[in-house]
């Protein structure tokens, strides 16, 4: 009878047949995550409202526009737009996600650039924000994309003391080749990229991607009007050249890619269109020996921008 009293006594102490659970507890459960990703934390809730009103905020336009809000879905996509240094505002996470190599190393790349919101949201608020997609967890928000003007691109210029030397895509629609025209803009030293607001491939986290970066240091420029903003760039004196498969110059022929100019390149299968065609001054070739038919946007951009970079050295 005394054993069951001391049995049955509030004194604190190990139980018999614990199971080892005391051991177990001990051990701890790894470091305690941030304020804003525990739930029923003051910052988790206002981290939470925050995020939600960033994602429904209507965008501002500026003097060249602003793009829009971008979602990056998925652990590998948001891994790699996070190593490329893809701008981003916050980053959500799943609560109760599985913890992988990809998810830790998220959540690392975004503790060590700082400046971006770490979320923890239910899945059922990232499937509506994705509309259904697969975000294995994981979504990236990147902000909208601050456009320059047009006339920004020539004035930088000028102010630098140097002749104009501008990229624009007619018909581009792959982002990658917008950010391959604009990596290779900032390789030969010229002075932005200018994009047709419609029908056109805009900043998106996948141009940022393919431009390795130089977006940071590149403008992109956006125009309601590209024959217009050609046009206004004529005005100014300085010279549009179109890349075209028939063109009447060869572009190591063109003593006009040595001074102010602007570099037209269309979409790699139906090439410029009519009135953009119309408006540059010369439409140059690029020699093909090997007998391909075009090239990518962003490679005949590379190609000729070598050949102004050299004439200008």
């Amino acid at each position: 009878m005394a054993a069951n009293n001391r049995r049955m006594s509030g004194k604190k102490g190990a139980q018999v047949g614990s199971g080892g659970q005391r051991r177990r507890g001990l051990e701890g459960k790894g470091p305690t995550p941030p304020a804003e990703m525990r739930k029923g934390h003051k910052k988790n809730r206002v981290a939470n409202s925050k995020a939600k009103q960033a994602v429904r905020r209507p965008v501002a336009r500026g003097r060249g526009g602003k793009g829009t809000s971008e979602m990056v879905v998925g652990r590998n996509p948001v891994v790699e737009a996070l190593r490329e240094g893809v701008p981003a505002v916050t980053l959500y996470v799943q609560q109760f996600i599985d913890n992988d190599e990809r998810v830790r190393e998220a959540l690392q790349l975004v503790a060590d650039r700082g400046g971006v919101h770490l979320m923890e949201a239910p899945r059922p608020e990232l499937d509506r924000m994705t509309n259904g997609l697969n975000h294995q967890g994981l979504v990236l928000q990147v902000p909208p994309y601050e456009y320059a003007h047009p006339e920004d691109l020539a004035n930088a210029a000028y102010d630098d003391g140097e002749d104009p030397l501008i990229v624009a895509l007619d018909g581009v629609t792959d982002p990658r080749n917008l950010g391959a025209a604009v990596r290779s803009v900032s390789a030969f030293g010229g002075h932005g990229v200018l994009v047709p607001e419609r029908r056109a491939a805009g900043m998106t986290a996948g141009a940022w991607k393919s431009s390795a970066g130089t977006a940071a240091r590149t403008p992109v420029a956006r125009c309601t009007n590209l024959t217009r903003a050609l046009e206004a760039y004529k005005k100014q004196g300085i010279a549009i050249v179109g890349l075209a498969a028939d063109g009447e110059h060869e572009i190591g022929d063109l003593e006009a890619l040595g001074g102010p100019v602007v570099i037209v390149v269309g979409s790699e299968g139906k090439g410029l269109s009519r009135l953009v065609g119309e408006t540059c001054d010369y439409r140059v070739r690029i020699p093909m020996p090997g007998g391909a038919e075009s090239l990518n946007a962003g490679v005949a951009a590379g190609i000729v921008l070598y050949e102004a970079a050299r004439r200008r050295a």
